[in-house]
């Protein structure tokens, strides 16, 4: 089969990459600008020393109401602080992020040489009078600042016990709105001695805390980019 001409194929490219690009759009603005993380995996758990069962003794009736037990402890007082795996918590959302960098750089360099007339004797030998310069100079500035905020509550669930006073949890919130959804979702790690007495804790006490807030539809993909300038602003662009 004979080769396609060199323009033909640079016509096929030119025709196949808009495809490419929109058909990969396209999936990601049916997965949403905003994309959920998965659930966390299970973490080992800190195996607590396990006490030796109670012999009976004689005449107590087949033992004490005391006795130890299999299983879970006897709780005489309990409040209401999350403690077991599909027990529910409210996590309060207090991040609050602040970033600024800033970076300015300048070089200079200058340099001269110069040869005068030479002469030979009392003779004077014109046109052999040279001089060279050179001056190179850089200059870079550069200035990024950030900030990011988040307020809200979430109720999140135990979903493991990691039996060392910490829990592991999490939880998300969809909101189905006017012409697009709002998704929030927190998972991590909390110690049971962070949670207060009204069953909450702060968001900057979770430990390895993931946070999703975003939202997905028609308003979320109008602030979003589109195909061909994300390639423009891509490492594949070449300019």
């Amino acid at each position: 089969m004979p080769a396609l001409p060199a323009s033909t194929r640079l016509a096929a490219f030119a025709i196949a990459l808009p495809l490419a690009l929109s058909a990969c759009a396209g999936i990601n603005r049916l997965q949403g600008d905003v994309r959920p993380f998965d659930a966390p995996q299970p973490y080992p758990v800190a195996q607590a020393p396990v006490a030796a069962p109670a012999v009976p003794q004689a005449g107590d009736g087949g033992g004490s109401i005391y006795a130890a037990r299999s299983g879970k402890g006897l709780r005489l007082f309990q409040d209401n602080k999350a403690s077991d795996v599909g027990d529910l918590l409210t996590i309060v959302l207090v991040e609050s992020t602040t970033a600024s960098t800033q970076a300015k750089t300048a070089v200079a360099k200058k340099s001269a040489t110069s040869m005068s007339v030479p002469t030979l004797g009392n003779a004077v030998l014109p046109g052999l009078s040279a001089s060279l310069g050179g001056d190179r100079s850089f200059s870079g500035n550069g200035d990024s600042a950030q900030s990011n905020k988040l307020d809200g509550q979430l109720t999140v669930q135990v979903v493991q016990d990691l039996g060392n006073g910490n829990l592991l949890v999490r939880g998300d919130k969809q909101l189905r709105l006017n012409q697009g959804d709002e998704l929030v979702q927190v998972q991590g790690i909390v110690r049971r001695a962070d949670i207060g007495p009204d069953n909450r804790v702060t968001s900057d006490r979770v430990g390895d805390a993931r946070i999703v807030y975003g939202g997905r539809g028609t308003l979320a993909r109008s602030n979003a980019m589109g195909w061909l300038g994300r390639f423009f602003n891509s490492a594949l662009a070449p300019f």
